[in-house]
């Protein structure tokens, strides 16, 4: 049945796209703004798109659209973290001692077009592209748009939501008012960047490296990841600084890129064929942590997805914790009955908590990929976890409650999981792990 309401969406990417879907699935008028043209309609620009991984908590929120199957269909499982050492030595740590547990790679813009071709089904939703926003009036639920030809026009609705990326025009407008609404705001950069590369297929179009798992070349201060595609390739990502040997501002030739490769990447330089090209044409994107507060203005306005809290990648939950702010905001309309005021309230007031541990988990995550997957005491408390989770259905180790288990909210997970990591690294620094007792540390677990 329809609703009465008119809700305007503001950026047609993952979280706004799967918004608009919701909202036209309960009857109401949607009517979705995005800055750039139809994706679907033209050729998509390479160079500043991480691969995703999708797992539990998005499939979750796919599922309650129908797209879970059909999504998957196009993703490609990927079981464990390859490690590659600097001598070529392959360890392959497994995300879970599950078997079915796992996370899937996935094209961010085959995605993208799922849920846009998902969106058009909908009559009393409409898709306007090349669509600027470039003014919005929160009590009102009013933004102003600069089309194509440079023409302005303004959107009136009764509930306006931004999801419109990291460089949210909705939430720069909350900022503006930032004394009247007490709006909070930080930004945190990190100290390196990334850039995108590629391993083509083979000349038979199968894959040159293990295709189920998640590649990882740790180096200390920088490391090196890749994530297979269905065509046979794999998106491979540098995470570099800017500066020092390592970094992007010196390695700025291709004889001193192919040199530090040689060096530090080696077992990966024959995959590499379009080395040089691909490090001239991709630029180097920047890796930052947001978070505001509050998310709502006026019972009128809200924002989520990136434009609340971005993330850095270094944890798969960026489009994950997206999904799952629908998904959450879908509960909380049937919770209050599609009062919007209290749906905002409530939404703004408690998913900030579980958006700021996963951002805090991702940046911990970061550490953990560039150097601690080969110390040797966090290799055997993951050993010792793959055990656990193999001999008891009811032990999940801290990656497993993030990635594995959607019914805990991340905050939850955050805090069990730190306090299991911090007991078993305790653990495993002392004693063998094949001389333990399994019981009684699951007891002792179980405990904390």
């Amino acid at each position: 049945m329809a609703k009465q309401e008119k809700i305007v969406v503001i950026g047609a990417g993952l979280c706004g796209t799967l918004l608009a879907i919701h909202l036209a699935q309960r009857g109401y008028e949607v009517s979705l703004h995005e800055q750039r043209a139809d994706m679907r309609k033209m050729e998509v620009e390479g160079g500043r798109s991480i691969n995703l991984a999708l797992s539990s908590r998005g499939l979750m929120a796919l599922e309650r659209v129908g797209l879970k199957d059909e999504v998957l269909t196009h993703c490609i499982p990927m079981h464990g973290r390859m490690i590659h050492s600097v001598a070529g030595d392959l360890r392959l740590s497994r995300y879970s001692g599950r078997d079915d547990e796992y996370i899937n790679s996935v094209s961010r813009g085959g995605l993208n077009m799922a849920l846009l071709d998902k969106a058009d089904s909908f009559p009393n939703l409409t898709i306007h592209f090349e669509q600027k926003c470039t003014h919005v009036a929160l009590e009102t639920a009013t933004a102003t748009f600069l089309d194509a030809q440079g023409n302005s026009h303004v959107v009136v609705g009764d509930l306006l939501i931004g999801t419109d990326g990291a460089g949210s025009a909705v939430r720069r407008s909350m900022m503006a008012q930032s004394t009247k609404l007490l709006f909070n705001f930080s930004q945190h950069f990190l100290r390196s960047g990334y850039k995108e590369l590629s391993i083509p297929p083979t000349t038979t179009g199968g894959y040159r490296i293990e295709k189920n798992a998640l590649h990882i070349w740790p180096r200390g201060a920088y490391m090196m990841i890749a994530l297979p595609n269905e065509d046979g390739s794999f998106t491979v990502t540098m995470f570099h600084p800017y500066e020092g040997e390592a970094g992007f501002n010196t390695l700025d030739t291709p004889a001193k890129v192919r040199a530090f490769f040689a060096t530090h990447y080696a077992d990966v330089l024959p995959h590499l064929i379009d080395l040089d090209a691909d490090y001239a044409a991709n630029p180097v994107g920047t890796l930052g942590t947001i978070k505001c507060y509050p998310w709502e203005a006026y019972g009128k306005s809200l924002i989520m997805g990136d434009a609340a809290h971005a993330i850095v990648p270094f944890y798969g939950q960026g489009m994950n914790a997206a999904f799952e702010d629908v998904r959450v905001f879908d509960e909380l309309i049937d919770e209050f009955d599609g009062n919007w005021a209290q749906i905002f309230h409530a939404f703004s007031e408690h998913r900030p908590t579980n958006t700021n541990a996963i951002a805090d988990l991702a940046i911990d995550n970061f550490t953990e990929m560039q150097d601690k997957v080969d110390d040797e005491d966090f290799i055997k408390k993951r050993r010792l976890e793959m055990i656990l989770e193999d001999r008891f259905p009811d032990y999940y180790s801290k990656y497993s409650l993030v990635t594995f288990k959607p019914e805990l909210s991340y905050a939850e997970a955050m805090s069990k999981g730190r306090r299991q990591d911090e007991f078993l690294l305790d653990l495993v620094s002392r004693e063998e792990v094949d001389h333990l007792d399994l019981e009684a540390v699951l007891r002792a677990v179980q405990a904390l």
